[in-house]
């Protein structure tokens, strides 16, 4: 079974896979994009606040997969 991403790992591979340069991700986000750099190379962490605009950046959600497999 493959290893289940965290929620960091899965915004880190929206940075790198995105269609538009981490400039642009930073100035839509108001995030510095030293920064995305320094969170996509596992130097730095970012704050809630800065994951959220990510996420939403990206359109991305939380699912509870335990909730979803009770149904």
């Amino acid at each position: 079974m493959p290893k289940k991403l965290t929620v960091s790992e899965r915004i880190r591979r929206a940075i790198e896979t995105a269609d538009v340069s981490r400039y642009e991700i930073a100035q839509r986000t108001g995030l510095e994009e030293s920064a995305l750099s320094r969170f996509v190379s596992k130097k730095r962490g970012l704050s809630m606040e800065a994951l959220d605009a990510l996420a939403e950046f990206f359109a991305l959600e939380l699912v509870n997969a335990r909730a979803k497999r009770k149904r």
